[in-house]
């Protein structure tokens, strides 16, 4: 049945299903949900078993909306919100998210907002018409995730009719009686970066993943069979925002993918942040943009996000979940349900497996997995970290010898996760020493303030109870040149927190022009260091580097002390991504071992095979591997 009879026969069940007291205005497929349009969303409110009796009659994800005809003008709804609430709810933000017919009130005190058992809302929705949801104001303003919002009420329109055509897509019937599941690797197998895999049925092709391997510049196969038309893909999902799984979804959209994205919200705000500093890093240093800022304009505009747990329809014969994967913000284990029953399969991208300061340790309490496509960063025989805490006594005593030698440190460190969980433990420290934070890491951070409900319970509290640890007074944001030129030049002992974390660009290339030569100072390196970039070099021992500077090439001698602190990773070490697996019940029949150097992934896959006797396999990349 085409997805317009599908739909039609739907209409009729819910008129069937309803109170005749309810009038229904519209029915829609729209992305993997079921919408049901009304003048009449309190029937809805005052009895929630309406639409739990909806969806398990229907077997779809049901969402019920006010008809557009009776949703106010934003500018007049905002002025009525602002008149109805009291001011000693500190609203700080108005924001209405056009997909889902809903104003996002930002508020200082909830509560106020909200009103006694909830009138002060409910007075809101009657007058304005749309569903009002109070969240509690970030205490840090995050100018891309303004950007974005801005960005989308302006493209309602394309959301709405995009949004009909992913549903009419997901909900059309199956063409092929086959049954079969393979993956095709990509990029990303025995080595770090450019991640990328398709995972392809009879009816549907599914890329997980399109990174960039930085340092190399070096891309996923893209032109590979399996890929090809890129416009036939169904559906991508992104697992978290480091370049090195999202660095090239833009460059899907020049090549004629008009598709969905799939990620967390998190993800798709830090992701723009990623991607548009990358092109920004590119242009300055004269290497060629992958594609231009209209493209990952294009990558926003067909995101469509997801919370942790909702199994979701992604097409005919696929459901997607995603999980905390204790990474990054809003990094997912990406879940995918094949055909009625058949197969199901878990694609970690990079994991955390342990409880960090800012994330819970990965999900992987899957009610049932047969195949577990995971990472190897640190899969090798001897790659074993200390806990954070010893990490962090460990950065405390390199600190505090520098700081008596009257030196600066230096911490390179990626602006997403790394960043934010160094700010944390420096805190903690209560030193008497300024920390310069430069680059992207407060954006980013005023990202994560942004999305409490992403990080772990008691860093959530204490944003919630106002004891904000990345607003500590120790902290002190680096905006230009000036600035950066001011704090190198200083006498006085510091810590400079920059970008970029693997020294292949970014500001912190002008903290070490300028403090390197100086055997007072210290570098600290607090994350993995990919081959083939100056980090990884300079970790190895070389002692001069090389920088263009106004066409001319200057060496420069590192006279200053390199230290590795191993326990700040976001990448979980070889015995807790082993624990990962063999804690999951029932253990998978099949694991394969990719983003990692050839000898981490070859390793991680033959220990876990002698661990927990299971079949387990690195494979190469272009490699494609039948799994039913």
């Amino acid at each position: 049945m085409p997805a317009e009879e599908t739909l039609l026969e739907l209409k009729r069940r819910i008129a069937e299903l309803l109170p005749d007291t309810v009038s229904i205005t519209g029915v829609e497929f729209e992305g993997s949900e079921l919408v049901i349009y009304t003048e009449d969303t309190q029937t809805f409110v005052d009895d929630g078993a309406i639409v739990r009796t909806l969806a398990k009659e229907l077997k779809k994800r049901i969402s019920v909306r006010p008809s557009s005809d009776i949703l106010m003008d934003p500018e007049k709804a905002s002025k009525v919100i602002h008149d109805i609430i009291p001011e000693e709810g500190g609203i700080k933000d108005i924001y209405f998210d056009m997909d889902k017919a809903e104003v996002i009130i930002e508020a200082e005190k909830p509560g106020l907002v909200i009103g006694t058992h909830g009138t002060t809302l409910r007075e809101v929705a009657k007058v304005i018409g749309w569903r009002p949801n109070v969240i509690r104001a970030p205490p840090i303003e995050s100018s891309i995730i303004k950007s974005i919002r801005r960005y989308l009420r302006e493209e309602s329109e394309f959301r709405k009719d995009f949004l009909k055509k992913v549903g009419r897509k997901i909900y059309r019937d199956k063409t092929k009686e086959d049954e079969w599941l393979r993956v095709t690797a990509l990029g990303g197998c025995r080595e770090v970066g450019r991640n990328s895999f398709m995972l392809s049925t009879p009816e549907t092709k599914i890329l997980i993943d399109c990174g960039v391997s930085v340092g190399s510049e070096g891309t996923p196969y893209l032109y590979a069979p399996e890929v090809l038309p890129i416009s036939d893909i169904d559906a991508v999902v992104i697992t978290h925002a480091h370049l090195d799984h999202s660095g090239l979804v833009p460059l899907l959209f020049l090549y004629g993918y008009d598709g969905p994205v799939y990620m967390t919200q998190p993800t798709r705000d830090l992701t723009a942040l990623l991607l548009l500093d990358y092109i920004e890093v590119s242009a300055r240093e004269g290497k060629k943009i992958p594609y231009k800022s209209s493209f990952i304009r294009d990558t926003i505009r067909h995101t469509i996000p997801l919370k942790y747990g909702d199994v979701t329809d992604i097409a005919p014969d696929v459901k997607l979940t995603l999980y905390n994967a204790g990474h990054i913000l809003g990094s997912s284990v990406a879940y995918f349900h094949a055909g009625r029953g058949l197969y199901n399969i878990a694609f970690t991208g990079d994991i955390k497996y342990e409880r960090t300061f800012l994330f819970d340790p990965a999900f992987n309490g899957f009610s049932r997995l047969e195949a577990l496509v995971m990472e190897s960063t640190y899969g090798g025989m001897n790659d074993l970290q200390p806990s954070r805490r010893e990490a962090e006594t460990n950065l405390k005593e390199e600190i505090e010898r520098t700081i008596k030698k009257g030196g600066k440190v230096i911490i390179p460190a990626f602006a997403v996760g790394r960043s934010q969980e160094v700010m944390i433990a420096l805190e903690v420290m209560q030193l008497e020493v300024p920390v310069y934070l430069d680059g992207m890491i407060w954006e980013a951070t005023a990202v994560h303030t942004a999305y409490p409900e992403y990080l772990n319970k008691s860093l959530k509290n204490s944003i919630f109870q106002g004891k904000n640890p990345f607003l500590s007074d120790i902290f002190v944001q680096v905006n230009d040149a000036e600035k950066r030129k001011e704090v190198i030049d200083e006498k006085e002992p510091s810590i400079i927190l920059s970008t970029s974390g693997m020294l292949n660009g970014g500001p912190v290339l002008e903290y070490l022009k300028g403090l390197a030569g100086d055997e007072k100072n210290t570098l600290v390196f607090v994350g993995y260091q990919a081959e083939g970039t100056l980090g990884r070099r300079i970790q190895k021992g070389w002692t001069e580097m090389q920088f263009s500077n106004e066409g001319r090439v200057v060496n420069i001698k590192v006279e200053m002390d390199i230290a590795t602190i191993d326990g700040f990773s976001g990448h979980s070490d070889r015995n807790q991504l082993v624990e990962y697996v063999r804690r999951i019940r029932p253990l998978p029949s099949k694991v394969m071992c990719m983003h990692g150097e050839n000898s981490k992934c070859i390793a991680l896959a033959s220990g876990i095979h002698k661990k927990l006797n299971i079949e387990t396999v690195a494979p190469m990349n272009l490699e494609t591997i039948r799994l039913v």
